[in-house]
Formats: C-alpha cells, sequence, structure tokens
C-alpha cells in the first residue's frame, strides 16, 4: 500500500511540474510580463520571424527555450533571474530597457554561440539547405561559415529583434576597418562586377 501511494504521489508531482514548465513555455506567458510584452515583443513584431510570405512564425519558447527536456529545466531554473530582475525593475521602463539591451542581447548571443545555435537549427538545418536558391553573397557566406566552423547567430543577429544601436556603430565601424564589402549587409547596393571590394 505504501508503495503504491509512494507511486502515485510521484505520478502526480511528476505531472504538475511537468505542467508547470509547459505552462510556462508559451507565447503568451512570455509577453505577460510588462517588459517582455511593451518592449521585446512589440520589437519581434517587426521582424520575418513574426510574419513573412510563408505564414511560418517563430515564438518566444521556440527560440529561447531547448526542447531537449534536460536544456529546457537548465533554461527554467536560468529564467529565475529574470524573474528577480522583473521584481527589480531593472529593464521596467522603455528607457532602462534601452540601456541595457546590448547587454541583454550580448548575453543571448554568447548562449547561442555555446550551444551551436541550437534554437535556430531546430527549423534551420544547412544540410537542407539549397544554396543554388541563394543570393550569391549569401551563398558565400554559407560557404564560408560552413568552413570556418562558425554557427548561425556568429552572423545572424538582428533577425528576429532589432540591433541595439551601439552594436551597429560598434560593427560599422569594425566593418569599415576590415574593408568588409558593402553590399554584404546593404542589399540595396548593387555588388562591384569585378572586385569584392568598395574602394
Amino acid at each position: 500500500m505504501i508503495l503504491f501511494a509512494s507511486f502515485i504521489i510521484g505520478v502526480l508531482v511528476w505531472g504538475a511540474f511537468n505542467t508547470a514548465i509547459e505552462m510556462t513555455n508559451t507565447e503568451s506567458f512570455c509577453v505577460s510580463c510588462h517588459e517582455m510584452g511593451q518592449y521585446v515583443f512589440e520589437d519581434f513584431r517587426t521582424t520575418v520571424h513574426y510574419q513573412n510570405q510563408s505564414g511560418i512564425r517563430a515564438s518566444c519558447p521556440d527560440c529561447h527555450v531547448p526542447k531537449v527536456w534536460g536544456y529546457k529545466v537548465l533554461r527554467k531554473i536560468g529564467a529565475t533571474n529574470e524573474l528577480f530582475h522583473h521584481f527589480l525593475g531593472s529593464v521596467s521602463t522603455a528607457e532602462k530597457f534601452e540601456d541595457k539591451r546590448l547587454t541583454l542581447a550580448r548575453l543571448v548571443w554568447k548562449t547561442m554561440q555555446a550551444n551551436n545555435s541550437r534554437e535556430c537549427r531546430n527549423c534551420h538545418n544547412e544540410d537542407f539547405m539549397d544554396l543554388t536558391l541563394q543570393r550569391d553573397v549569401a551563398r558565400e557566406q554559407h560557404l564560408e561559415a560552413k568552413d570556418q566552423g562558425k554557427t548561425c547567430i556568429d552572423c545572424h543577429k538582428g533577425i528576429a529583434h532589432p540591433l541595439p544601436e551601439a552594436f551597429l556603430d560598434q560593427e560599422h565601424q569594425r566593418f569599415e576597418r576590415e574593408a568588409v564589402p558593402c553590399w554584404n549587409c546593404h542589399e540595396d547596393m548593387q555588388r562591384p562586377p569585378e572586385n569584392d571590394r568598395w574602394e
């Protein structure tokens, strides 16, 4: 009888825990905090990951919560820090959020670099990319990234949230120093026919 009761209690506890994990793994839960709903989510709604020609849309958990259960639990434990800062009011106003935007973005980028952009690869698999359908610049960069062992977030920052202005300024200065061709980022620019660099 004790063994049976222990089993039932264990199932109930596990069920409650798993239900709580899944309830906090929805977009509606993510945007229930005003910081997420008013700042982060509104930014996200302007990007191709929210609305596009194919109608395939990512939600907050698709990018920020691992699908593998063990990693998911670790991420949920780490999210308690976000709750702490919510109650502390660290980004409770638009001004506070903008002041911390670059720091917060770098934390996410660092995590994605460390896990080889695991959540990106839930939807985007380079083994199934048809490079012949990509622009010349994109095809070249994907091949180069694969050769250099780069991960998605090394190049694809700012596709689900606008890039922080401070980051854009820093990157533009770096691109100028490294003589990165302007047309790599500015799609409206024509690629020079014979050389790879703007003089």
